[in-house]
């Protein structure tokens, strides 16, 4: 006796039933959705669907000969994607084949848009989805709080080598370049820039007023210096470019000509013009005599260069000695 067909719709909403003609009398509702609308019932079986393993069977008879075993079948009409099926006889020579998803089953809902209502209720498939969702709504939490955290770590460390004033790199990037130029042991400037007049600056307009003219300093050197090149504020009025591969001075004088030239222009600040001018020492990472300098040496020279510089009337730039290795550039 054959089990009523919203009996069967229930149990098994993935069903095909096949008279013994051959000729399929019904299938349940979630299969009739796979079709897309297709044309089922009457069809023969091996229109409607490709039962390739264990074998590829066409009548039947061979269908009902692997009553029991685990079938492999791809539905011809509709969706393409490979099923696992259960041949059982249904006592009047026909058989009823109960299909499901197999691992699939999270492909398929997505593709055809299922919901609980197309499985049965005892179908373990809606938990699985359930856990899947759940499994991935974890991972997307923990991927969105990974790159959250790697966001703030970057940020954090930006700020951590970052001048919050000007935007430039501050001492501890600046000690961190130095270091790894003197590690890889090429040839490098290091530029170290003083402000002159910023003191008065300050004492006639503000620091307000001192505060723009260091922004606008800044931008100055950014202006004139190439992409690789590390341009730092280490204290109040005192920058430090660090240029690398450059150590001709015909070209390292037209350079800190041109910054103090940019730098002694008038910069407007509210209603008033702010004037300052640029001292700088210029000393070598890579020296044609003696040993090569240490970070803390380096910046000594530059420091006495640029001091020299100053005591021959400001506004000017002085080389450290001795005499540099010709530019590799």
């Amino acid at each position: 006796m054959i089990l009523p067909s919203d009996t069967l719709d229930a149990l098994c909403p993935m069903h095909m039933h096949i008279g013994a003609d051959g000729g399929v009398r019904r299938m349940g509702p979630t299969l009739r959705k796979l079709m897309e609308g297709a044309a089922g019932e009457g069809a023969q079986f091996a229109e409607m669907m490709d039962v390739f393993r264990p074998r590829r069977v066409g009548t039947v008879p061979d269908l009902l000969a692997l009553s029991g075993r685990r079938l492999q079948l791809r539905l011809c009409r509709g969706s393409q994607m490979v099923l696992k099926g259960l041949a059982m006889p249904d006592g009047q020579g026909g058989v009823i084949v109960n299909m499901s998803f197999g691992i699939a089953v999270v492909d398929a809902v997505r593709e055809h848009a299922l919901t609980s209502t197309d499985f049965a209720v005892t179908d373990l498939a809606i938990d699985m989805l359930y856990l899947v969702e759940a499994k991935s709504a974890a991972f997307e939490a923990s991927r969105t709080l990974n790159r959250r955290l790697q966001g703030a770590m970057l940020a954090a460390e930006q700020r951590a080598y970052t001048d919050t004033l000007t935007g430039l790199r501050n001492r501890r990037a600046l000690d961190h370049v130095l270091q790894r130029l003197l590690l890889e042991g090429g040839n490098f400037a290091l530029l170290h820039i003083d402000l002159d007049y910023f003191k008065q600056v300050n004492d006639t307009h503000g620091h307000a007023a001192g505060d723009r003219v260091l922004q606008a300093v800044a931008r100055v050197m950014l202006e004139l210096t190439r992409k690789d090149d590390t341009v730092a504020r280490i204290g109040g009025d005192e920058f430090v470019i660090l240029l690398v591969g450059l150590t001709d001075r015909v070209r390292l004088s037209a350079l800190a000509e041109q910054l103090i030239h940019r730098i002694e222009r008038p910069i407007p600040v509210e209603d008033v013009e702010c004037r300052v001018s640029a001292s700088i020492g210029i000393a070598f990472g890579a020296p044609k005599t003696g040993a090569r300098p240490g970070a803390e040496e380096l910046m000594e020279r530059a420091d006495s260069a640029l001091y020299r510089a100053k005591r021959q009337g400001r506004a000017q730039h002085a080389f450290d000695e001795p005499t540099p290795v010709e530019d590799l550039r």
